[in-house]
């Protein structure tokens, strides 16, 4: 069963559900590269791993406040006499952490001294969330890349959060608007990018993944990519198409998204 919505799905943005959204897609991604790529080539995933206190907007119920017992304690006071004082009673704050682990994908040669060509990045809360650890990394690795000659692309299907993509944010804002973007950055083209940006009410875009020079981009399908990942999910089974997505829309999408919501027998 394919989503209800032509593109990306809004209700796939909930922190708690993405990693599952962003671990199918990656997976996705993968299969369908190593059958396009030409001989010479090969797409492989990479995983980050860090810990962190978890963030009550990205991971909810992770901190648990307790008060303590009352403490007590003696002193003197001018005369030398001792006197029993209360301490003043401090907050125990219980915080979790969390284990992330994000995937992402490489395109590789697959020589004796294999080198990393391109990197595909799906973009995560945490790499959205401003003054995060996971931002923080985020955008350490995309500033290598940047300075390096592999290539980088990176896919934002999340309308919620700081921008991260390279693609300058101001410079994107004078072309239009968009809900989601997808970003290109050939190794060793300065300040030049290639922007795809995606309304709502879009199939998801056909992007190219380019390769060495001489070597003809690849053209991956990213609207098939999430049905596959959509399909083999449980999405169609937990979602409360009955509720608003994790980030409401407004306006002419959200009358667009009821009316398509109850066309499909999801909304009474």
């Amino acid at each position: 069963m394919t989503g209800p919505f032509p593109g990306m799905d809004p209700y796939l943005e909930h922190p708690a559900r993405w990693p599952g959204v962003h671990q199918g897609l990656i997976y996705g991604m993968n299969e369908m590269l190593n059958r396009l790529l030409p001989s010479g080539y090969a797409a492989e995933m990479g995983e980050r791993l860090y810990v962190v206190q978890a963030e009550s907007d990205i991971y909810p119920d992770v901190v648990v406040v307790k008060p303590p017992s009352q403490a007590t304690g003696r002193q003197f006071d001018s005369a030398g006499t001792a006197v029993t004082v209360e301490s003043a009673l401090p907050w125990i704050l219980n915080v979790e952490t969390v284990e992330i682990r994000e995937v992402f994908l490489e395109i590789v040669t697959v020589e004796e001294e294999s080198r990393v060509v391109t990197t595909i990045e799906v973009l995560s809360p945490s790499n959205k969330a401003a003054g995060s650890i996971g931002r923080q990394k985020y955008r350490t690795k995309q500033r290598q890349i940047l300075r390096s000659e592999a290539h980088l692309l990176e896919i934002d299907l999340l309308r919620r959060g700081a921008h991260t993509v390279a693609a300058p944010h101001t410079t994107l804002l004078e072309k239009g608007r968009w809900d989601y973007l997808v970003c290109l950055h050939r190794g060793g083209q300065g300040g030049r990018y290639e922007v795809w940006p995606n309304a709502l009410r879009q199939p998801l875009p056909g992007i190219r993944v380019p390769l060495l020079e001489g070597d003809p981009d690849v053209l991956l399908d990213l609207q098939t990519v999430f049905d596959r990942c959509y399909d083999a999910g449980p999405y169609h089974r937990r979602i409360d198409y009955h509720q608003e997505p994790p980030t409401p829309l407004e306006g002419e999408d959200a009358t667009w998204a009821d009316s398509l919501l109850r066309e499909k027998g999801l909304r009474t």
